[in-house]
């Protein structure tokens, strides 16, 4: 899938992944951030699904009938307002991979491997995982004011086996500031 991708355009392994293998783990979803737009990278994989069009995400499927694999690939972007705790408003799509990383919620998730295998880590994602802090990209408030979800996210990492052992200040505090935020995630999650 990358191959294909960086034939037409540049493409990086993204999120959870990365954070996995610099961990000493192997992930099992692989995340790919993309210059090329969702409808480009249906051209290269006719199986794909056009799931998030929208937001610039496609699952894509491999045209070997034999492999049921699927890899989400999303263009790179920026977003815009989230006026309903959730979702973007509105997207643009980019070329730039740090400004993809950095509408991110979370340093450790905030990186990307490039063609090379070099890591790319603009916010210090590598060092907050090796520390065992959460942090977030940015301004703590906002990143969680965008969405309900990431409330909720943070303390997954704080008990899950990915070594997070401690909220960085700002976060800590953007949580207890932004507790109404979780009433427009949906109940079920």
């Amino acid at each position: 899938v990358l191959e294909g991708l960086r034939s037409a355009g540049e493409a990086w392994i993204v999120g959870g992944w990365v954070r996995e293998s610099l961990s000493g783990r192997h992930g099992k979803d692989m995340d790919i951030a993309t210059t090329l737009l969702p409808g480009e990278v249906k051209q290269l994989f006719p199986r794909s699904l056009m799931v998030g069009e929208k937001y610039g995400t496609v699952m894509v499927r491999l045209d070997e009938e034999i492999s049921e694999e699927v890899w989400e690939v999303t263009t790179l972007r920026s977003e815009g307002s989230y006026g309903d705790g959730r979702r973007p408003d509105e997207v643009i799509f980019g070329q730039s991979i740090e400004e993809d990383l950095g509408r991110r919620d979370f340093t450790i998730n905030a990186m990307a491997i490039d063609s090379d295998g070099s890591l790319i880590d603009p916010f210090g994602g590598r060092s907050d995982l090796d520390d065992g802090v959460l942090r977030a990209v940015g301004v703590a408030g906002e990143r969680l004011g965008e969405d309900g979800l990431r409330i909720m996210r943070a303390y997954r990492f704080l008990d899950s086996t990915d070594g997070m052992r401690s909220m960085e200040g700002s976060l800590r505090s953007a949580v207890r500031d932004n507790l109404g935020m979780l009433d427009v995630v949906s109940r079920e999650r």
